[in-house]
């Protein structure tokens, strides 16, 4: 290629928007001392400029942003709520085979083959460093609530599963560490036992959520009266999300 043909495609580029910001600038000031460059742009501006003709100005309405900000959180939260929903069937049908185990001989044989060839799925498949998942339920009931967790954002989301709210009750959730001291610690009460639950976390390290037991307790309305869970309460620990 030519000096003459590399100097006509840098103009294009720079017509058309298509440098990076970077490139842009040092064009800008080549074209103030390079003849050849600022006519080449020159001429492709005038050759690009009747396409202005098909289109007319347009102000952007207010609600062009935060729209766009709210379709982008909206397929986040939906990307989440699937990846958690994988979450729990797997979870059930770990449980599901670790009881088939214990029945027949043969039977068990054919659960453990299964429960290894679950194991080795879940080994093999990659996971997110960032992405994690806890589910609540009691023994080998279906979950009652699932949280998930961005360690980079500590936004958390928790969804009912299959919980209900005796009347005159409120959900809390807690949060336990041997670095937050020995008693639970309180991260606020679930506004809707029917619907997601949002929270942010940012005051806490990213390693401490990591590694720290959630729990939701049932307690009176209001919240526990002592700082402390006072009803029945449920735990769950944090696990990588599987892409």
């Amino acid at each position: 290629m030519t000096d003459r043909e590399d100097i006509d495609m840098l103009a294009a580029e720079y017509v058309l928007g298509t440098l990076d910001p970077d490139m842009r600038r040092i064009v800008d000031e080549r074209r103030t001392n390079e003849d050849d460059l600022n006519a080449a742009i020159a001429d492709w501006e005038k050759r690009l400029s009747p396409l202005n003709a098909h289109y007319r100005d347009e102000m952007p309405t207010r609600d062009l942003f935060p729209g766009i900000r709210a379709r982008i959180e909206g397929a986040r939260i939906e990307r989440e709520r699937v990846q958690a929903d994988n979450i729990v069937e797997i979870d059930l049908l770990k449980r599901k085979l670790a009881r088939w185990r214990i029945g027949t001989f043969a039977t068990g044989a054919l659960a453990a083959s299964l429960m290894v060839a679950v194991l080795v799925s879940d080994f093999a498949a990659p996971v997110s460093d960032r992405q994690f998942v806890a589910v609540f339920h009691r023994d080998d009931t279906q979950p009652a609530f699932v949280m998930s967790i961005d360690l980079d954002t500590r936004a958390v989301i928790i969804r009912p599963v299959s919980a209900t709210l005796p009347e005159g009750k409120t959900y809390q959730l807690w949060i336990a560490s041997d670095e937050l001291g020995p008693a639970p610690k309180s991260l606020g009460l679930l506004e809707n036992a029917s619907a997601p639950t949002t929270r942010s976390l940012g005051e806490f390290d990213p390693a401490l959520l990591r590694n720290a037991t959630f729990g939701i307790s049932l307690e009176p309305e209001g919240g526990s009266p002592t700082g402390r869970p006072t009803g029945p309460a449920i735990h769950g620990r944090l696990i990588p999300v599987e892409h």
